[in-house]
């Protein structure tokens, strides 16, 4: 099995013991489970804002532990005011050790679109999801079949979450779209092999819905990365590992945008 396979099987069995500990029916009585939803969609065709999706994760499979002292509530605040659009928070424990909790605070702590980032294969974890305080939950076309994506988006929307499709290629794009998808994004990331090029969005935003908010996800570096990948149409960019790496990742955020900006006044 590729890596992905793997960490799904494994979301599988923390599944079945999530749902001996904590019932769908407690789920739905938390605080957050009738709160207003934050459109991100709507968030990240704002002017004043340039669509970034700042990400909030300890490690990854792919490189290596970041900052195992994260503080959820100041990184979090301190994204925003270093000019983010949203959040992504990684909720897997086993291989990007971030937990529900991490959500939790954020969203305590912050009025602004939040992206569970996970491996959304089963009805629970979307109303867990809800639960927890996020605004978007993020289904990836590579773990799941054209039909259960559709399963799994229209629970979501039937409870006011939105729903970000992620792709990787053409044959995604075909195969997974469905009406309750509000966002779509490519993944400059091969899930199986963790090579990473923007090119992949570049190539593949041609072939996505006109009327779909779209992201372009890893990958980005640089100003001039997200002046190209606007130039052909994206509305957002989920940055994760080029803030994480650093000793201060907000730092890191508002670095990108005065570079983009600055890019974009001497043009």
């Amino acid at each position: 099995m590729n890596i992905l396979d793997t960490i799904v099987a494994d979301k599988r069995k923390e599944l079945e013991k999530a749902k001996e500990y904590t019932t769908i029916k407690r789920l739905e009585k938390s605080i957050f489970y009738t709160s207003p939803i934050v459109s991100l969609s709507k968030y990240l065709r704002r002017e004043d804002k340039i669509g970034i999706i700042a990400e909030i994760k300890r490690s990854s499979p792919s490189n290596r532990s970041f900052s195992k002292d994260i503080d959820v509530e100041h990184l979090s605040i301190a994204y925003m005011q270093s000019g983010a659009s949203a959040l992504s928070i990684l909720t897997d424990q086993k291989y990007f050790e971030g937990t529900s909790q991490d959500l939790e605070v954020a969203r305590k702590f912050n009025y602004c679109p939040i992206l569970r980032k996970d491996f959304i294969v089963d009805e629970y974890q979307v109303i867990e999801s809800r639960s927890i305080g996020a605004d978007c939950i993020l289904l990836i076309a590579a773990c799941l079949g054209p039909k259960r994506a559709k399963d799994l988006a229209a629970v979501a929307k039937s409870i006011g979450l939105e729903v970000l499709l992620e792709v990787h290629d053409k044959q995604e794009i075909d195969s997974h779209i469905n009406e309750y998808i509000d966002i779509i994004g490519v993944n400059n990331r091969d899930l199986k092999t963790f090579e990473t090029s923007i090119e992949n969005s570049l190539q593949l935003h041609k072939y996505l819905p006109q009327e779909l908010v779209k992201i372009s996800e890893s990958g980005i570096s640089e100003g001039a990365d997200i002046k190209k990948l606007k130039e052909v149409g994206f509305d957002g960019f989920l940055v994760g590992t080029q803030f994480m790496k650093s000793s201060y990742p907000a730092q890191e955020c508002k670095k990108l945008v005065d570079n983009y900006n600055h890019i974009c006044y001497e043009n």
